[in-house]
């Protein structure tokens, strides 16, 4: 059937193949033992003028972030006395390239001992957060002092989201291929940032995992160029997680 289509003069494609398209995703649940066959790395990945940009992108990118930091700091200080009452900043051991731990750096947004009855997801309307603690994660001014580890060489602009080591080792036995995210550096902002919600579910984790490794395939100038300017009017207009 599938010749007689093709004498047909019609296109044959693979179901992977389309949603990918269609969808700006990679079906990884769908792609089996083949998935290192179908998933070719970005040749971006090997390419040294692209991998310099990216680099040179950092670093003038954390240089603005950190004197962006420094001017909005005082207001930032004055506000945690306000409305968060503890400790300014917030550091915790993520994932990073290649497995690599590092400490992350943030403006603490919840409220302090906010995980002395364990660890748990953090979802949307989270309890734990500060009235303060919002305004930060919705401007993301919460995420300004991440700019030192990417300063650091911890963290890219662009890039998955870094994980806690706990909740990688659950994902990775629970989502096939989970540790591919690791190949590159983790990012302040990525493709499945700009494209999907608050991830507090095994299911949530995996359309960002699609969207992650999407990034990771097709990586490149305009693809960074796209993900800056959506995570630019997210914050304009007062959309951020």
């Amino acid at each position: 059937q599938l010749t007689l289509l093709l004498k047909q003069g019609l296109t044959i494609r693979e179901y992977t193949q389309v949603f990918e398209e269609i969808t700006k995703r990679i079906p990884v649940q769908f792609v089996g033992k083949d998935f290192y066959k179908y998933f070719p790395f970005s040749r971006s990945n090997q390419n040294k003028l692209y991998m310099f940009y990216h680099r040179a992108m950092d670093i003038v990118s954390s240089i603005i972030g950190i004197v962006l930091g420094t001017i909005f700091l005082p207001l930032i200080i004055i506000g945690n006395i306000i409305g968060n009452r503890g400790p300014l900043f917030y550091t915790q051991e993520r994932i990073g390239k290649y497995g690599k731990l590092f400490k992350i750096i943030k403006f603490r947004t919840m409220i302090k001992n906010a995980e002395k009855e364990g660890m748990v997801w953090a979802i949307e309307n989270d309890k734990r957060v500060t009235a303060f603690g919002r305004f930060l994660r919705n401007t993301r001014l919460d995420e300004l002092p991440q700019f030192i580890n990417v300063l650091k060489g911890e963290m890219s602009i662009i890039g998955p989201r870094p994980e806690r080591p706990f909740f990688v080792k659950e994902l990775s036995q629970l989502i096939p291929f989970y540790d591919t995210r690791h190949t590159i550096k983790p990012g302040l902002s990525g493709w499945a940032q700009v494209n999907s919600r608050y991830g507090s579910t095994v299911e949530d984790s995996l359309n960002k995992l699609q969207y992650d490794l999407y990034y990771i395939k097709h990586r490149n100038f305009f693809l960074d160029i796209n993900i800056i300017v959506k995570t630019l009017s997210t914050i304009i207009y007062y959309r951020g997680q």
